[in-house]
């Protein structure tokens, strides 16, 4: 779904100038990170949910946000591939130069971290596997509309931009083109601790929702 996105927004983009093809690359890239965290992470914790693999771990001396931690950063790994195979197509296909600074390596799990916490929350708030799978896949088509996600800030309307500052959507794709294409500036450390609030916000209300027994 990125590398067709670009694909179809390139053919417009190019026309529209370098900010619009800047925009349509490093949305795509976010896009990817989420399909490949939100949708798999609300599956799998709804999977978790309905064979009692939560029940067996609350068996286990861990605590429930470890096993959210570590079902996040294991998804995280495995959607690295995908981002970064975006990338390097989009950024050939577009004709972006990308000039990543080293924040990136933080800059990628914060933008990831909130995206696949808000994944788990839809899986372990679902009674079934199916109840989970309806919403999961269309959150990442529903959320890049809202705000200046694949789309500069001055071709959307103004409704947009307002309900755009409630996806963290738009907060990860900030980041990113502050880190791959630059420049950096003060306003990346305030993305940055949006993203860290969110992350911890929804991790704490995935850990609270898990069913778990108490010792």
């Amino acid at each position: 779904v990125p590398i067709f996105s670009i694909v179809a927004l390139g053919v417009f983009a190019r026309d529209a100038g370098e900010t619009a093809v800047i925009y349509v690359l490093i949305g795509n890239v976010v896009l990817s990170l989420m399909f490949e965290t939100l949708s798999k992470v609300a599956n799998n914790f709804a999977f978790m949910r309905a064979v009692g693999t939560l029940n067996y771990f609350a068996t286990l001396p861990v605590q429930r946000l470890t096993v959210v931690l570590a079902t996040l950063i294991a998804f995280f790994l495995l959607a690295l591939p995908a981002v970064l195979v975006t990338l390097i197509f989009g950024s050939w296909y577009l004709g972006v130069s990308v000039r990543p600074h080293p924040l990136l390596l933080l800059v990628i799990p914060l933008s990831a971290f909130p995206l696949a916490a808000l994944g788990a929350f839809i899986g372990v708030s679902s009674r079934t596997i199916e109840e989970a799978g309806t919403p999961a896949p269309m959150l990442p088509i529903g959320l890049p509309p809202l705000g200046p996600f694949n789309i500069p800030p001055d071709r959307l309307p103004e409704p947009l931009l307002w309900l755009g500052w409630l996806s963290p959507a738009q907060y990860a794709a900030a980041a990113l083109r502050h880190t791959l294409i630059g420049p950096i500036t003060p306003k990346l450390v305030a993305v940055l601790l949006i993203l860290l609030v969110l992350s911890l916000c929804i991790g704490l209300l995935v850990s609270r929702r898990m069913d778990w027994r108490q010792a």
